[in-house]
């Protein structure tokens, strides 16, 4: 979910992926500043795009963003690991979209806490309702679980020597703010990785947003339950940002993919497991819309069809 709110990221492969039928049901489970939304629902007349979202400022921005489509639109404030919940009994979705990470409007204000170039306090919930900061993490996660979350959610070299570097310094006073944190992650690391192209706390920041929202953990059973609610030949298309989510996407899909998984010696299938989805080449951004969009860089679509049992 992280794109400039008038360049949603691969939006005409996403329409695209979908096949998107003017009386069929729809849901964007990351709405954001519901850039996909729109083009969704321009699209249906008797169909029914349901909007889901954890951020209730998203929900709000939807209102006016979608509001000459709002009697075919369905707006939700819910996190999308409770999807089969939001759907209820309905397995008759026609397409799912889901835009992950993090997204602009979350990264351009400086009140939420994600960025890490300008100061604010550490918080960086997606909903603001949830229990866990960024501030508990930092200052009160032990160095191990520092040291885990920087290494595994941020694929961090220097991990353990910034997870160190707080641990140190918030033994004298906590750490409050994100330029603070910014401050303590310079320090851990040596004068070559501060030269770097990439902001050298880029890496830091993500792991412990992903740890304050759990964005993990959420993948597997999430789209598990979109593959259950779509009807057979239903779509579901994928956006991922980083290698993390991206692998995880890749190894849920290709499991709902596979077919038997008995041992080749066997002369016949005992398991009975047949294939749920049908998987097409991944997409990425061409190089017009990288340069239009440089947050679209990363972006990998992921697309897969659900079988007929």
């Amino acid at each position: 979910m992280e794109y400039n709110e008038h360049n949603p990221v691969l939006l005409d492969a996403c329409i695209q992926a979908l096949q998107v039928r003017s009386g069929g049901v729809y849901v964007d489970g990351t709405l954001g500043r519901a850039g996909h939304s729109r083009e969704i629902a321009r699209k249906l007349t008797t169909g029914r795009l349901i909007c889901i979202d954890r951020d209730d400022a998203a929900i709000e921005a939807a209102r006016e963003r979608l509001a000459p489509w709002m009697d075919r639109v369905t707006l939700v404030h819910s996190n999308f690991s409770q999807l089969g919940e939001v759907l209820g009994d309905r397995e008759d979705v026609d397409g799912m979209l889901f835009d992950l990470g993090v997204s602009s409007p979350q990264l351009d204000d400086p009140a939420r806490g994600f960025s890490y170039q300008k100061d604010a306090p550490l918080d960086m919930r997606m909903d603001r309702s949830g229990p866990l900061t960024a501030r508990e993490v930092v200052n009160a996660w032990s160095l191990e679980e520092l040291r885990r979350i920087l290494y595994e959610y941020g694929e961090e070299r220097y991990a353990p020597a910034i997870a160190r570097a707080i641990v140190k310094t918030r033994e004298t006073r906590p750490i409050e703010t994100t330029l603070e944190l910014v401050d303590v992650i310079k320090s851990a690391m040596p004068p070559a990785a501060l030269r770097e192209k990439q902001h050298p706390a880029k890496r830091s920041f993500q792991a412990i947003r992903i740890a304050v929202n759990g964005e993990l953990e959420a993948l597997p059973p999430m789209l598990e339950a979109a593959v259950d609610k779509l009807r057979p030949g239903g779509r579901l298309a994928v956006i991922t940002f980083h290698s993390l989510e991206d692998r995880i996407v890749k190894r849920t899909l290709r499991e709902l993919a596979r077919g038997c998984t008995c041992p080749p010696e066997f002369p016949v299938c005992v398991c009975g497991k047949k294939p749920r989805v049908r998987l097409e080449k991944p997409v990425t951004p061409s190089a017009a819309e990288v340069e239009a969009n440089p947050r679209a860089r990363s972006a990998r679509l992921r697309v897969a069809e659900k079988l007929a049992p």
